[in-house]
This record gives C-alpha cells, sequence and structure tokens, in this order.
C-alpha cells in the first residue's frame, strides 16, 4: 500500500479523506467519528476498535444526561465554564454555548477525587530605552506581575482521569506601573484579583462540599512614608504600594484674589461676585535631574530621563 492509498474508517465504514485519518491502536478513524469521543479524552492512539466503539455507546448515552442537565450555578468565563446542577448533583466543563450538540460529559459530584486550584503567577520585566537607543534594565530591576486561576479537577472515569479551565478568561496584572521587585504590589489590592480568588473558592466548595471560607475583606491601602530622597516606598513593609500622586492641601487662612473682579477674599467664594475660589494648580519638577514635563500640572508616573517616580518630593513649592 503507498502513503496516500485510501483509507476505511474502522468505526463508521467510510472513506476516509487525506490528512483525515486517525490512528488507532488496530484500526483507522475518520474525522466526523474522532469528533464525537469525549474532548478530554487522549488515549486514542493507544486504544482498539472495540474501545472506541464502547467510548462511542457511552457518550450516546450521555446525551440523555445533557437533556436532564439544567445547570444552577456557573463559573468560570465566556469561554469556558464549569456548570453546576446542583439537585441532580452532577456538573461539566465546557466551551460550548449549546450543550445539546456539543454533548459534553456530565459527570456526578461522586466522580471527583479532588479540586486543585492554584493561582499562578508570571513577571516581566519592564525596561527603559537609553540614549544609544538600547533597551536596558532599570536600577533596580522593575517588574510588571500576572496572575492565571487554574482549576483542575480529579475524577473517577473509564476515559480520562481530569479536567482543567482557567477561571479568568486572560492574564490578570496588578497594576499597569512597574515596580521595584522588593516594593511589589499586593495583588490582593487588585478588585479582579480578589474576584477569581474568590471564585476558586467557590469552586473547591462547590465540588467538594468544604465550606466557604469567609471572603477576605481588601486590604486598606495607606500612603507610604517617603524616604529622604528617591521614590515614595515604605521600606519596612512586606508589600508597599506603587508611588500616589497626592494634591497638597491649601492652607484655609490664605486670601486669595478673584480672576473676574479682583476682589481679594478668604472664604471659598468671592464675597463681591460669587465666583468660586480656584482650586490651586500643582506644578511638578523632577527632584533628582531637575526634568520638567510639557504639562508641569500633569506629570507622568515615571521620569522619562532618569526613571525616577513622581511623587510627592517633586512638587514644587
Amino acid at each position: 500500500m503507498g502513503l496516500f492509498s485510501k483509507k476505511t474508517c474502522s468505526i463508521c465504514g467510510g472513506d476516509i479523506g487525506l490528512f483525515g485519518n486517525r490512528k488507532l491502536e488496530d484500526g483507522n478513524m475518520c474525522k466526523k467519528c474522532a469528533a464525537k469521543l469525549s474532548p478530554w479524552f487522549s488515549d486514542r492512539r493507544s486504544s482498539t476498535v472495540v474501545e472506541i466503539l464502547e467510548q462511542l455507546d457511552y457518550r450516546e448515552a450521555n446525551k440523555e444526561k445533557v437533556a436532564a442537565f439544567h445547570p444552577t450555578k456557573t463559573l468560570g468565563n465566556d469561554s469556558v465554564k464549569l456548570l453546576v446542577d446542583e439537585e441532580a448533583k452532577t456538573f461539566t466543563v465546557t466551551r460550548a454555548r449549546d450543550l445539546n450538540e456539543a454533548n459534553p460529559d456530565i459527570l456526578s459530584l461522586a466522580q471527583i477525587k479532588s479540586v486543585d486550584f492554584q493561582i499562578e503567577e508570571s513577571q516581566d520585566e519592564e525596561k527603559l530605552t537609553n540614549a544609544e537607543g538600547k533597551r536596558v534594565s532599570y536600577d533596580p530591576p522593575r517588574y510588571q506581575y500576572g496572575y492565571d486561576f487554574k482549576v483542575r479537577i480529579y475524577v473517577e472515569h473509564p476515559y480520562f482521569d481530569d479536567m482543567y479551565f482557567d477561571l479568568n478568561p486572560m492574564e490578570i496584572k496588578t497594576t499597569d506601573l512597574p515596580v521595584a521587585e522588593k516594593y511589589r504590589p499586593d495583588p490582593k489590592t487588585n478588585e479582579e484579583y480578589r474576584t477569581y480568588a474568590r471564585m476558586g473558592q467557590e469552586v473547591e466548595s462547590i465540588l467538594t462540599g468544604k465550606p466557604l471560607p469567609p471572603e477576605e475583606k481588601p486590604p486598606v491601602v495607606k500612603p507610604a512614608n517617603k524616604p529622604a530622597s528617591g521614590p515614595s516606598v515604605n521600606p519596612n513593609a512586606d508589600m508597599a504600594q506603587t508611588p500616589v500622586f497626592v494634591a497638597a492641601k491649601p492652607k484655609t487662612d490664605e486670601k486669595w484674589k478673584c480672576p473676574s473682579c479682583g476682589t481679594l477674599n478668604s472664604g471659598k467664594f468671592c464675597s463681591e461676585c460669587g465666583e468660586k475660589k480656584p482650586e490651586p494648580t500643582l506644578k511638578y519638577k523632577c527632584d533628582k535631574c531637575g526634568w520638567v514635563p510639557e504639562d508641569p500640572s500633569n506629570p507622568p508616573r515615571f521620569c522619562p530621563n532618569c526613571g525616577d517616580a513622581f511623587g510627592y518630593g517633586d512638587i514644587q513649592k
């Protein structure tokens, strides 16, 4: 037989087109028959024709379970989700919108051996472009951190051992601001992070019957103390937040000149024409290298000239 000779599906008896063969241990299978197998099944190549036929019988019987499946709980995202029928004590993990068409595997909660929920962290170094146009590291290095919330459900099943998916549709960044590694931000201050962390606890609780722990309150973010020089960070804190702009409070006893009529006033409104006292405009200048933003009242988060963070010390007196 030649390499591209015509093959017949050992399951349905139909012809297998070019590049359409799905090898079995003792036969061949067409793409159409392969699509009927469980999406969690991965041992096709080592399965016999008889074993595949048995699985297809199971998959056909699964359609009745799908028809009787009425999810009362949905956890996950638009791409892939965990659906639970709390009354029937059954569940499935699927990407499908039409369950009847997709025929996802419906399992009993009693088939669950364990549930593993993990928060995986990644870090990407932020770099700057120097005078020669080369990308170089900050000193000290700065990183942006990302998080994925992964669930793996270990099950007792004849055709697969586990089902797995990400709760979040894409990686969650704790901040869009690069920070020094030793002053990394607390991810629990990020609302999305807390949402998916809580969702992971709900998944464990609903699938295993483990009590759902009390919801953790978000950390209170307080301005960090500014050292003698450098960005506003707290070296004694385990995780200090990134530099924050804080407007200086004007003195209440300072007199101001009304821009409309020129009257001197001490209150919030002009005593002559009623004009509201104008808000003070803060102007910033880098206290490290002297760089001044094009709009001094609206500085970037970091000085593009030296990399120093703008904060309290950069407000011009």
